[in-house]
């Protein structure tokens, strides 16, 4: 029951704010004007981050005055690079920072939680266990933490996108640390938050969660996964499963930039997601295959965890297949429409 008020708390506060950021009278605006590479057609505020935290400040706030259990540790450190994070987000959000600043704070972050315990000892593998001296894992660890906080951002281009990853992904982050009550809440409280901001971001969207929202999302994906992993809730592996929808997509991407030698900081249109509205599927179409996608991969790490080594790399195996498939898919959707727009 405590969940419940827990999570109708944090949802109602991200939801009401939205609502209130959603109005185009407010001093805070700040207004994402369409340009060459983006996939709406009028100005959306893009306060929608302010919303998502606050729900989850909330949630968190409710959980500690309403349980006896002792504070995490780590949620203090936690709560201080989210803080850190979030400022240098929305001022760039508000007019702009250059991606060296932005990334010397990704990188104060990612030590931040190092020093709070999230750091990588070892490379988990269906049935495999590979131990990491420290000179390797912690800048592993790093190089996680600032990948995930980038990524998170640059998945965040279609309305509904990444905020119905977040529900998915950490309900199933819940779900599969359910024996730690406080890591579930934590959870839980992130997938409440997430789903009130989502109400006003469905397409078509009403508002954005802008970069304050997005990289706020990837530094607690990272944060979660390795808490989980660290406290043997679960492998780090089925973690990266549940949001390999956005790994998959953003690491194949920016790959694919990089052998191009394009300037991978700079904003375009080449994400799969991205590429099939533009070839006419739409957002509200897009976004609902995507959620099918999210979905499967959610049941299937709930399903890993209880499978045997070999059926573990088994499926491992068959989703990194099921990426290939779908990523020609997409190619020879592409090639076709050409073929017919040619004739």
């Amino acid at each position: 029951m405590l969940l419940f008020f827990n999570g109708l708390l944090a949802f109602m506060s991200a939801f009401l704010l939205s609502f209130y950021l959603c109005r185009s009278t407010l001093p805070l605006e700040i207004l994402d004007h369409p340009n060459t590479r983006s996939l709406h057609q009028h100005p959306i505020p893009r306060t929608g981050g302010l919303a998502l935290l606050g729900g989850i400040l909330v949630g968190m706030v409710f959980n500690r005055v309403a349980t006896a259990n002792p504070p995490v540790p780590l949620m203090g450190g936690l709560l201080s690079s989210l803080a850190l994070l979030a400022i240098i987000s929305f001022q760039d959000d508000r007019g702009g920072v250059s991606t060296k600043w932005r990334i010397l704070v990704h990188l104060l972050v990612a030590v931040s939680l190092l020093f709070i315990g999230l750091v990588c000892h070892q490379i988990e593998l269906p049935g495999l266990i590979f131990p990491l001296a420290g000179w390797i894992g912690v800048p592993l660890t790093i190089l996680f933490i600032v990948w995930m906080i980038n990524l998170y951002n640059f998945m965040d281009g279609m309305d509904g996108f990444a905020g119905g990853m977040a529900v998915i992904g950490f309900a199933t982050l819940a779900w599969l640390g359910r024996a730690d009550s406080q890591y579930t809440a934590f959870c839980l409280i992130i997938v409440a938050a997430s789903a009130g901001f989502l109400v006003h971001n469905f397409p078509p969207a009403k508002l954005f969660m802008g970069d304050t929202g997005s990289t706020t999302l990837g530094l607690l994906v990272a944060a979660c996964s390795l808490w989980g992993s660290k406290a043997g809730l679960f492998p780090l592996w089925v973690a990266l499963l549940v949001f390999s929808p956005f790994i998959a997509d953003a690491t194949v991407t920016l790959l694919r930039r990089l052998l191009r030698g394009e300037r991978i900081w700079e904003a375009h249109r080449t994400h799969y997601y991205q590429r099939l509205v533009l070839l006419g599927w739409g957002h509200r179409r897009t976004v609902l295959v995507e959620y099918v996608l999210m979905l499967a991969c959610a049941g299937s790490a709930a399903w890993a965890v209880s499978l045997s080594p070999s059926g573990q790399t088994i499926l491992a195996a068959t989703w990194i297949f099921i990426y290939v498939l779908l990523m020609i898919g997409v190619g020879w959707l592409k090639r076709r429409r050409a073929t017919v727009s040619a004739l």
